[in-house]
């Protein structure tokens, strides 16, 4: 898998494009579109996927623009369907798997449930990186004082992550640096 990052949006959002196989998925397009789809006409791959980590607006501004040009799929989890204003095509579980990638063994990424910054905020975990929008960053954590957020609920996210995420795992945040753990 090839990952592309791309910094977006008025917030500073980090987009990334996962590239397996000919498939890319697109993770929180948060602004710019017209910059996120130049750079996936350049990996001449097949959108597959917008994922989005979690609802807030800096991650999710253009959805429906990428999903129009491209005609890949909107993915968010479940908890947070009363808190977005369109139409998701898949809303994800805690465990579910993602695939991206043609053929007998594209790139698989694990969702894991990791509600705090949101109810439904998730990351995106694979054996050697894990996407963690929000609820990571090199230096803390997202938010808990907006709506849909908990710090009771974060803090047990990231009691989860640390049991999950080992030595030498590159973290892809949300905002901010990319970091090793």
């Amino acid at each position: 898998m090839q990952i592309k990052h791309l910094i977006v949006g008025g917030l500073g959002t980090n987009c990334y494009l996962l590239i397996s196989k000919n498939e890319l998925g697109i993770i929180d397009p948060g602004g710019n579109a017209d910059k996120i789809l130049i750079l996936i006409g350049e990996t001449k791959a097949k959108p597959k996927y917008i994922i989005n980590t979690h609802c807030h607006p800096d991650h999710i501004l253009d959805n429906e623009k990428i999903r129009k040009e491209t005609g890949a799929k909107i993915l968010i989890h479940g908890a947070e369907k009363d808190f977005i204003n369109f139409e998701a095509d898949r809303f994800l579980k805690n465990k579910e798997e993602i695939k991206i990638g043609m053929g007998d063994s594209p790139s698989i990424l694990k969702v894991l449930h990791t509600p705090g910054h949101t109810k439904g905020s998730i990351c995106l975990l694979d054996e050697n990186f894990v996407f963690t929008g929000d609820t990571l960053f090199k230096d803390g954590h997202g938010r808990t004082d907006l709506p849909g957020g908990s710090q009771k609920d974060m803090e047990e996210s990231l009691e989860k992550l640390s049991k999950l995420l080992k030595p030498g795992m590159i973290v892809y945040p949300g905002h901010g640096e990319i970091f090793k753990i």
